[in-house]
């Protein structure tokens, strides 16, 4: 019997943990098909892609209701620190399959510890992203995790070491890349439409100000001294936490890293320097709360500059003449696109088609799908952790530029500053014990 008969024979879980133990990223996209459904519409189990949901507050409920549409996969477990979040998960869930098979935890060594999971969706906040993954892919998992990739440049590096080394597939939230106006506008630039692009705008969501520095005790049902977890110690308020904890650089970026995720991917993907990063990133002004709870910026403009010429100019939407999204300006015109909007100049760009001999990107399927495709596949996904560590280190370089308030000479080969130590010093966080990155 020849290696692809074998490999026929194998179910999709050996299929899963034989790459998982050679550590390939193998690619036989024709042994199982994407969707195996028997004669009576249902998924047979060996085809069928078993997902914990870590993390299921705002972002990650969303992102459950997602995969549970898809019929070839099944969420039997949820972890949240909060018990009010993964008891309304589970009501979910049990809702959705008739049952009440659904688990809840509020460790999530444990639910990654499970032999019958292949599969993690994450959705924590940043300060818990790189351990998390990194002990998901050490367990032999496959990650669906939400940007920005990791908290800080250093993180982002070994979690990529951690996926290669495990042979783990990854997809980022950054969904943008699934819709196709986002994919045909930047073909378009890709393909020369507007000849060479010399500046790029991205637009992001103007920082949140305030938040309450009445301390209390946490609620009950809350494993606050979980959720802090790497990141400082620090008293309880209900303004720090769930949603709230976007705008403490102790946990989050502010809008900023919140979305650079998403429209500076988009800009990255059209200019082509997805898999690379700035040379320079010179700061143009931050305005940095002076009271309350919140310490990310409000307000923040930066420029990048990268080697093939081209400046990347990130700022809040209210300093940016297109507002929000990404805006490719070239010698012979612009392209913009925004969740909702596509505009150009010329305007016949709008209506332009690319051709079979041009460049043409991937076409998703949907982000979800496209990462559970992946899983059996072991193909690369749209949104790869190289990709997603290149789109969040614009943000990071940019934050860093502008806490130092200076111009930082970057090299994107071997990711460190040039003659700066106190910049150098901001590219990572000490870890509160007992987490780290070498778990």
């Amino acid at each position: 019997m020849n290696q692809t008969a074998k490999i026929t024979n194998l179910s999709r879980r050996d299929f899963l943990k034989r790459a998982s133990i050679t550590g390939a990223a193998l690619a036989f996209p024709t042994i199982i098909p994407a969707r195996a459904l028997g004669a009576d519409g249902t998924v047979a189990p060996s085809n069928r892609i078993v997902l914990g949901c870590l993390g299921v507050g705002g972002q990650g409920s969303g992102n459950m209701g997602s995969f549970l549409n898809e019929k070839d996969c099944q969420v039997v477990a949820v972890c949240d620190v909060d018990k009010k979040h993964s008891e309304g998960a589970k009501k979910t869930v049990d809702g959705h399959y008739g049952n009440q098979n659904c688990k809840t935890y509020g460790d999530f060594r444990e639910m990654i510890a499970r032999d019958d999971i292949d599969a993690i969706s994450m959705a924590t906040p940043d300060h818990w992203h790189a351990i998390t993954c990194i002990l998901s892919a050490k367990s032999g998992k496959d990650i669906y995790g939400e940007k920005p990739f990791t908290h800080d440049l250093l993180e982002g590096r070994a979690v990529i070491r951690a996926l290669q080394q495990y042979g783990r597939v990854w997809q980022t939230g950054s969904w943008q890349r699934s819709g196709g106006t986002f994919r045909l506008a930047c073909e378009l630039v890709l393909n020369g439409r507007i000849g060479r692009v010399h500046t790029v705008e991205v637009g992001l969501p103007n920082g949140s100000p305030g938040g309450s520095e009445k301390f209390c005790s946490p609620p009950p049902e809350m494993d606050y001294e979980f959720w802090l977890g790497p990141s400082p110690w620090a008293p309880y308020s209900p303004d720090r936490t769930h949603w709230n904890w976007r705008w403490q650089l102790d946990y989050g970026g502010g809008q900023m890293m919140d979305w650079i995720g998403h429209h500076a991917d988009i800009a990255q993907w059209g200019l082509g320097t997805q898999y690379t990063g700035p040379i320079e990133v010179e700061p143009l002004g931050a305005e940095f709360p002076k009271e309350g709870l919140y310490d990310a910026p409000t307000s923040y403009k930066f420029a990048a500059k990268f080697a093939n010429g081209a400046t990347m100019i990130v700022a809040n939407a209210a300093q940016q003449p297109k507002g929000m999204g990404a805006r490719w300006i070239g010698d012979k015109g612009w392209i913009w696109v925004d969740r909702g909007g596509f505009d150009a100049e010329p305007k016949h760009l709008l209506k332009d088609i690319i051709g079979p001999e041009e460049i043409n990107l991937l076409h998703s399927p949907g982000h979800h799908r496209n990462f559970l495709d992946c899983v059996k596949s072991r193909r690369t996904t749209i949104t790869p952790a190289e990709v997603a560590h290149r789109s969040a280190s614009v943000g990071h370089l940019g934050l860093i530029a502008l806490q130092v308030g200076r111009k930082i000479t970057w090299n994107p080969d071997t990711e460190e500053i040039a003659g700066d130590p106190a910049a150098s010093h901001l590219l990572g966080r000490a870890k509160r014990s007992p987490w780290n990155l070498a778990v």
